[in-house]
């Protein structure tokens, strides 16, 4: 009899546990898409600008059916807009869960990620020039557009912002450092010339002497990132005090993981549109009537920008001016130490002549932004006056390049360099 009884049990119960598992199953089934449809719209509505993702699988669909060339580069150059600013909302909320240091790491690797993307797939292509400029454009845009409506917006709410000058000189003295590794190639270069015809082995020197300059410039990064995290950690606690507020204000939306994901999906957009941006560049460049160094130095940086430009400037009205500062030329600082030389490596990598040597009007231009940013947040105080500074010589950078054909040699000869130091002198 007892048997029968466990036997009886065993077959009453079964079923129900067997129920139980399917019930348990379906809810889960039914629970991680309403989670990750929850994420997305989040993640969605995390910014006004999102509505422009709308562009994105046009512009994809336009590149992929090559429709007019024109009407791809401005649909993609628009798709970047709203990528760019996922990704700097992807990085944050990152940072915001893995700490000061690894968020210092990721905003060094991501922060700048639409920039990197379009370089990558123009040197692929051999677009030096697109390079070049772009890097360029991407720190003129930072410490000159950036930096002055940061300035302009802090001046509207108060008469005169105060910052920690010791951290904006550190900053500004590793780009009087960057600007030195651009002026030293032209020069080299202008003196090792000949004028007669084209020397193969002054173009090789020049090589070299970029390849090491690079690996200088790497290495002076990751001494600034330990300076910066580790070693002098208490020069940077005004810029961390003043995002900490908002830090616990709001909660991050995403997990480290759903942040990655995040993180990668958006970069392969980015990387899809950026092809086809570039590949669209020549077409634009001559219906257009515009040169390819216009589009690099001016139109890219700004799109690629975008995000940490409406970030630093939200941040200075709030009065947060350490925080903008750190966000602007701090942002330049990496495209010169970090993404400049390791574009330089890959290219060593990928055997296309990717150099230090900038044309000379590139190289004076990015000189003279340099001294002028200097002079103007050594005192550590800023107002309304000097940022409209920094617009107005931006809009005369970007003036002068406009008109700037691209078949202008644009190098240094040497009377000029011997009369320009002397007169700097």
């Amino acid at each position: 009899m007892p048997a029968p009884t466990n036997g009886a049990l065993t077959s009453e119960y079964t079923p129900l546990i067997g129920h139980t598992q399917t019930r348990e199953d379906e809810s889960r089934f039914k629970t991680i898409p309403k989670h990750v449809a929850h994420i997305t719209y989040k993640v969605l509505t995390s910014s006004y600008v999102n509505v422009l993702l709308a562009f994105v699988p046009v512009g994809i669909i336009a590149g992929i059916m090559g429709w007019n060339p024109t009407a791809v580069f401005i649909l993609n150059f628009i798709s970047i807009i709203p990528l760019a600013a996922l990704l700097s909302f992807a990085t944050e909320e990152l940072s915001a869960k893995m700490g000061q240091t690894f968020g210092g790491l990721m905003n060094a690797t991501f922060g700048n990620a639409v920039e990197l993307i379009v370089s990558i797939v123009a040197l692929k292509q051999g677009e030096i020039r697109i390079v070049q400029s772009s890097m360029l454009g991407s720190i003129l845009s930072n410490i000159l557009l950036v930096l002055g409506c940061c300035f302009l917006a802090a001046g509207i709410r108060e008469q005169e912002s105060s910052f920690n000058e010791t951290v904006a000189s550190t900053m500004s003295s590793l780009m009087a450092v960057a600007s030195a590794s651009l002026i030293i190639p032209a020069t080299l270069y202008a003196v090792m010339r000949n004028d007669e015809k084209k020397d193969p082995e002054t173009d090789r020197n020049i090589l070299v002497l970029s390849h090491g300059t690079a690996i200088i410039l790497l290495v002076l990064y990751i001494l600034y990132l330990y300076f910066q995290l580790y070693s002098h950690h208490n020069l940077f606690a005004d810029v961390e005090n003043q995002g900490g507020d908002s830090e616990e204000e709001e909660k991050p939306i995403l997990t480290p993981i759903e942040a990655g994901v995040v993180l990668v999906l958006v970069t392969v957009m980015v990387a899809i549109c950026a092809e086809f941006l570039v590949d669209s560049i020549d077409s634009i460049v001559e219906s257009a009537h515009i040169s390819k160094t216009f589009v690099g130095l001016i139109l890219i940086p700004i799109v690629g920008n975008a995000a940490e430009h409406v970030t630093a400037v939200i941040v200075a009205s709030k009065g947060k001016m350490d925080l903008a500062i750190n966000v602007a030329i701090g942002s330049s600082m990496q495209i010169a130490l970090f993404v400049t030389p390791f574009l330089v490596i890959l290219g060593w990598i990928m055997h296309q002549p990717m150099t230090l040597h900038f044309q000379g009007f590139e190289t004076i231009i990015f000189f003279v932004s340099v001294l002028i940013v200097n002079y103007l947040i050594q005192d550590g105080k800023s107002n309304y006056l000097e940022g409209a500074m920094c617009l107005g010589i931006y809009a005369i950078i970007a003036l002068a390049f406009y008109i700037y054909p691209d078949n202008a040699s644009g190098e240094l000869g040497p009377k000029f360099i011997q009369t320009f130091f002397s007169g700097s002198a």
